[in-house]
């Protein structure tokens, strides 16, 4: 990494904007060729930025440059449930969790309000509605519509909140999550194999955050 010193301005993700640090030429280069376009690689400038969760979720908490949230829950029965649905599986790599947990009923995941890994406690932001990235094959680049297509059947707002009065054809899999923990900036760990206690849960879809 270069010095901090180099500082890019205007760099944007979703709605927030601000200045983070490139990380060089040879990055640069680097990414540039791979892509096919020019290219940077920059860093969240944590001494002067700040970008903070959706505040109508999950008030007060940040994020660097993570998509939406710090972590999103996917549970190994949810994504067999689709698979069992699709004309040809999907490997979980195609919905990038960063917790996958098992031993749950499909799409159970949903509804937990709070749960508890090791020794940190985890609040539910809202359910993640799907781009159009999980239709890609990571090994190919090939773009298809599945899973979308199959998941617009069973798992669309018009499905599981079909009381709202407005619906905007999203598909979900999966749940953000915050850490409600101090953890310093060295870190802390949870591991394959911890256990995962359901500490409260919504009743029903209506009560859950979409």
């Amino acid at each position: 990494m270069v010095e901090p010193s180099a500082v890019a301005n205007d760099v944007s993700l979703w709605e927030w904007s601000g200045s983070a640090f490139d990380e060089g030429e040879e990055a640069a280069n680097w990414f540039s060729d791979f892509l096919g376009k020019p290219s940077r690689l920059v860093r969240f400038n944590e001494a002067s930025e700040c970008r903070h969760v959706k505040s109508n979720y999950a008030r007060s908490y940040t994020v660097k440059f993570n998509d939406m949230y710090p972590f999103l829950l996917l549970s190994q029965g949810s994504l067999d449930a689709l698979n069992n649905r699709l004309p040809e599986p999907v490997p979980v790599n195609r919905f990038r969790p960063n917790i996958l947990v098992e031993g749950c009923e499909p799409f159970s995941e949903d509804l937990w309000n709070e749960i508890k890994i090791s020794d940190f406690t985890f609040r539910g932001g809202e359910l993640c509605y799907r781009c159009k990235v999980p239709r890609v094959n990571q090994e190919t680049a090939e773009q298809g519509p599945e899973p979308t297509e199959t998941l617009m059947n069973f798992r669309s707002d018009k499905i599981l909140r079909p009381n709202d009065e407005k619906h905007q054809g999203k598909v979900y899999m999966g749940q953000f999550l915050v850490c409600t923990n101090y953890v310093p900036e060295t870190g802390k760990t949870i591991k394959v194999g911890d256990p995962v206690l359901v500490l409260k849960a919504f009743s029903s879809y209506a009560e859950c955050l979409i």
